[in-house]
């Protein structure tokens, strides 16, 4: 109840301040400049919410602060929509804390935008090598990262050969009390995940999943530890780069791409109009953006990227090579309420 009131006066906001307003023109390239760093370093600190696993998100601070020593970055992790509640009250307050933001639910970006909260700012390496569908028009945000949400099993609870292959697969009987999934109350890769299963498969697919006696927990990231961690041995959705990762590490934990489709989240990232820090967040926005930041997020995150210079390790699939269902932030956008509630509707949470 507290998330669909934040969103809806969230948008009876935006609908007041997008009334008469005039598109604005997109940017120019903004160069990391002496000045700049110069700046950055004078406030010292970005505070960074993001909804990307907190090791990856510690590594990216990291590696921001060893290419520019002296600024510090203050990590804030939690959940795409608990991030949502968070800035819209915060907002609302009148409280200004985050200087970026990241989420997992691209359609917030949207919303944001409309609110007139972004500011527009566009990185070298995003003019330059971002396609169109990856960035705004009008520069105020563009995909930091992608990620998939797939079906993995625990390799020593199921053999390969008997593992699910397909999210219909889970509907089989042998599966009943054995299943975990997130949630899209909490997590916006699932709420988009949810949306593009609910689309291409239908609802009557999560009502039927809803029988199977899953374990609901929160995070996109919480699936694959249950997994690892023996309590379930397959999981139904969850962050694809958890998974890889976890596997890279020797765990026993194997991932699977969907036969219908494995759904595409996008992750964008924006500076906020109001932050505190505008040279730093700036700063840490081109470096997000940049080469080195992309591969890194690539080579310690698992994650995807749009960055073309970035290379994949050998031996992690190609996404040329997995079948995918299409994102759609604006539909997610328009209809989440809807998607939450027919979800709790099934799984009565």
């Amino acid at each position: 109840m507290l998330t669909k009131f934040i969103r809806h006066a969230a948008i009876a906001a935006a609908a007041v301040l997008m009334a008469g307003a005039a598109r604005a023109e997109a940017p120019a390239p903004t160069p990391v400049t002496p000045e700049l760093i110069a700046a950055a370093k004078a406030e010292g600190k970005v505070v960074w919410y993001t909804s990307v696993e907190l090791e990856t998100a510690e590594h990216v601070a990291e590696g921001f602060k060893k290419a520019y020593p002296g600024i510090e970055v203050q990590v804030e992790r939690s959940g795409a929509e608990r991030n949502f509640q968070r800035l819209t009250q915060e907002y609302s307050s009148g409280i200004h804390v985050a200087d970026t933001v990241n989420s997992s639910d691209a359609a917030h970006f949207i919303l944001w935008k409309r609110q007139g909260w972004l500011a527009p700012y566009v990185p070298e390496d995003v003019a330059k090598y971002w396609p169109p569908e990856h960035k705004d028009p009008d520069g105020m945000y563009a995909t930091w990262r992608m990620t998939l949400s797939i079906m993995a099993y625990n390799t020593k609870l199921v053999k390969a050969e008997d593992a699910p292959k397909s999210f219909a697969d889970l509907l089989d009987p042998k599966w009943s009390g054995k299943i975990v999934k997130a949630h899209p109350g909490y997590s916006g890769t699932i709420l988009t995940s949810t949306f593009e299963v609910a689309r291409d498969l239908g609802w009557p697919y999560f009502e039927k999943l809803s029988k199977q006696r899953v374990m609901q927990v929160q995070s996109a990231t919480d699936p694959p530890r249950r997994v690892m961690a023996g309590e379930r041995a397959v999981m139904a959705d969850g962050s694809e780069y958890v998974v890889l990762q976890a596997k890279a590490q020797g765990s026993p934990i194997e991932p699977i791409y969907p036969s219908e489709g494995s759904p595409t989240i996008v992750g964008p990232n924006a500076v906020m109009k109001d932050a505190p820090h505008p040279n730093a967040a700036r700063l840490f926005q081109s470096y997000l953006f940049s080469q080195e930041g992309q591969q890194l997020i690539i080579d310690v995150g698992a994650l995807r990227s749009v960055h073309p210079l970035t290379k994949e390790p050998a031996g992690r699939p190609s996404l040329k090579d997995i079948k995918l269902m299409k994102d759609d932030p604006s539909a997610v956008e328009s209809q989440v309420d809807d998607i939450k509630k027919k979800y709790t509707s099934y799984f009565k949470t």
